[in-house]
């Protein structure tokens, strides 16, 4: 068994060294009405400046982990803690962002300027310090060239970027990013690797791109059937081939030697 399969570890209360848990969740439980059980009994920490990946075959429970960490959802059993407080389902907490799979569902202004002020506009601070964080948040994002344009005359690539800009906006210390490179190109998508290795928030990406995961995140939990299977070294544990054709996923090109037969 590996080392980092998941144990009776208790993460909420473990000692991080000098760095602040970011997120803590313990025992939460969560089930549709027509599934009962789409998460059992999770527990995870993350530490502030982390860059997790969350990897699953589609339905083991990631995008529903996500809407739980931000509060969207309401868990049927557990706790969650940002930075120490405890998170209340509903409540506007602007410290965590979520990215969602489409931009579409994120994005619905005029213009690409006014989409990327909403958050700081609703939020309260007035017109020149929202007009000051739009341009930090676009110049960061790459896109202070698409400020005057209508959002949806942008291409897939272009939408993702405003929408990443749009979170950047409100400053947000978590931001979780749902499928981020879905609907980018691979130049866009080379940009958005370069940005998250660069990236200073608590971050977690739930992907089916595992080369993008291998590239960006310092560390991978692995989710089948509303389990944590395996937390810990995202080369060890998506370069285990068994344990990731067991679980629905294939290892990725990248850690497969150039000698060894790669599965069709």
């Amino acid at each position: 068994m590996m080392n980092s399969i998941s144990t009776g570890f208790d993460p909420v209360n473990a000692a991080y060294g000098h760095r602040q848990t970011a997120i803590a969740a313990r025992d939460l439980a969560f089930g549709y009405p027509d599934q009962s059980e789409v998460l059992g009994g999770i527990s995870l920490a993350v530490q502030a400046g982390d860059r997790v990946g969350i990897i699953g075959h589609n339905g083991c429970g990631k995008t529903t982990l996500f809407m739980l960490l931000c509060g969207v959802l309401t868990p049927a059993a557990g706790d969650i803690l940002l930075f120490g407080d405890p998170l209340q389902p509903g409540q506007f907490r602007p410290e965590v962002g979520l990215l969602f799979q489409d931009p579409d569902d994120q994005l619905f202004s005029a213009s690409v300027r006014d989409d990327i002020a909403f958050g700081p506009q609703n939020m309260g601070f007035d017109p020149e310090e929202v007009a000051a964080r739009v341009a930090q948040a676009a110049d960061m994002a790459g896109i202070t060239h698409l400020l005057d344009r209508m959002p949806h005359h942008l291409s897939g690539g272009e939408k993702q970027m405003v929408a990443i800009a749009g979170l950047l906006a409100m400053t947000p210390q978590i931001i979780l990013y749902d499928e981020p490179t879905a609907s980018l190109d691979l130049r866009t998508r080379r940009r958005l690797i370069r940005f998250l290795q660069n990236s200073t928030e608590t971050v977690l990406i739930s992907s089916h791109d595992l080369e993008f995961v291998l590239e960006v995140c310092d560390r991978v939990i692995l989710i089948d059937e509303g389990h944590i299977i395996a937390d810990g070294d995202p080369r060890e544990i998506m370069g285990d081939q068994a344990l990731m054709e067991a679980h629905g996923l294939e290892k990725p090109h990248s850690l497969i030697p150039h000698g060894e037969p790669h599965h069709g």
